[in-house]
């Protein structure tokens, strides 16, 4: 399979799914909508993998490609390639599929414990740790089933149409670079210094093997995506 990976900013990268899909025996293209590069067709792709950003999913003015990116979302639900979404790329999809997406009470930063939702589809610990950069939260779409949440946000991902269209508000696929990348350039999400949710950089750097405890989470989750692809 061929999958397109869309990202939105120099500082969330793929990370992980990457190395992933080449050790699958898959192909990706990265399109870098940060540095102005259009939009892929979908024709072009097997399957398609929105990543995180910093920005908000109705920014038309700052970002003029997210009208695009939501038309091409619209037209991967109607159809029937596999799609991810990761942060921000969740958001995106939570809301073409008409989920309320907004402000969440608190900012989550830094390690956090998921419970499983007794109703998820998702072959994975009934508790386990995963990373988390937001602030923004979604509600989860009508037709769809829960991941599971954390003590700060409800619901942490989705599966949509058999497992079809997935979408995680937490992050699987970081690595400590990526997490180094963050820390160092991006700013941390709106209210994370009164969050009783966000981490200090020393907190979330101090275990090195939590970033190794997220890639058998990925492969789990990446494999079941994957098998819920149409024939």
């Amino acid at each position: 399979m061929h999958f397109h990976l869309l990202q939105h900013s120099p500082y969330h990268g793929p990370g992980r799914i990457a190395d992933w899909l080449t050790s699958m025996g898959h192909s990706h293209t990265v399109f870098h909508l940060h540095a102005g590069e259009a939009p892929p067709s979908l024709a072009d792709g097997d399957a398609l993998i929105l990543l995180d950003g910093p920005m908000g999913i109705l920014d038309d003015e700052r970002y003029p490609w997210l009208k695009r990116e939501r038309k091409l979302i619209a037209k991967a639900l109607d159809g029937n390639k596999p799609l991810l979404g990761i942060g921000m790329g969740a958001r995106l999809v939570a809301a073409e599929l008409g989920a309320t997406v907004g402000r969440g009470t608190f900012a989550e930063v830094g390690w956090h414990e998921i419970t499983l939702a007794s109703e998820s589809p998702f072959d994975l610990p009934e508790r386990f740790t995963a990373f988390m950069w937001h602030r923004d939260v979604f509600a989860l779409p009508d037709d769809a089933l829960p991941l599971g949440g954390s003590p700060g946000s409800p619901v942490q991902g989705f599966a949509w149409d058999a497992g079809r269209a997935l979408g995680l508000l937490c992050h699987l696929e970081i690595t400590r670079a990526g997490v180094d990348e963050l820390l160092a350039n991006s700013e941390r999400p709106e209210g994370s210094e009164s969050s009783p949710h966000a981490q200090p950089a020393e907190s979330i750097l101090a275990d090195a093997r939590r970033f190794d405890h997220l890639a058998p989470l990925l492969d789990r989750l990446l494999s079941q995506w994957i098998r819920s692809a149409p024939a």
